[in-house]
């Protein structure tokens, strides 16, 4: 395993749709591994593939800091086929640090993907999550929460809470 540096905003890259992985070989295995060690050193809660420069359908995610009982979700050609609900909460990401945004992501959503034996699975995801879930697959289509993050809203919350 290996510490991979991570793409910034302003990288090119992170723009660029990833394509799916045809076979899980050592690349592959080797890519999970590292994406893992490269996120819980950064401790972020999920890290796509395009964030250490690589253009595969490839995400890890581990929210047990949030909640304790998740524990690390690794996904190959991701897809969400079903949606619901709605929930607004505030994201950052390690590729764009010091910067947040309120987003608005399903409540729940239910993915399915291959995990790293090649198996077809299906996750379901609530909450945090489900933000997790939807925000890394958003980058494995050139997408960062920053391009879905509403303007303004920031500033009401701030106002509610006065």
């Amino acid at each position: 395993m290996a510490l991979r540096t991570i793409r910034l905003k302003d990288d090119e890259l992170l723009r660029k749709k990833s394509k799916p992985v045809k076979e899980i070989n050592e690349k592959i295995l080797t890519l999970l591994d590292d994406m893992c060690e490269t996120m819980y050193d950064k401790e972020g809660i999920g890290i796509a593939a395009p964030q250490v420069g690589v253009l595969r359908r490839v995400v890890v995610i581990d929210i047990s800091g949030v909640d304790e009982e998740s524990d690390l979700i690794e996904l190959i050609n991701p897809e969400i086929i079903k949606m619901e609900g709605s929930q607004i909460n505030g994201e950052a990401c390690l590729s764009v640090p010091g910067e947040m945004g309120y987003v608005d992501r399903p409540e729940k959503v239910i993915v399915q993907a291959l995990d790293r034996n090649g198996d077809l699975m299906e996750y379901e995801g609530e909450g945090v999550l489900a933000i997790a879930f939807c925000h890394e697959i958003d980058h494995l289509d050139g997408i960062l929460f920053t391009d879905k993050a509403i303007e303004g809203y920031e500033d009401e919350f701030e106002d509610e809470e006065e």
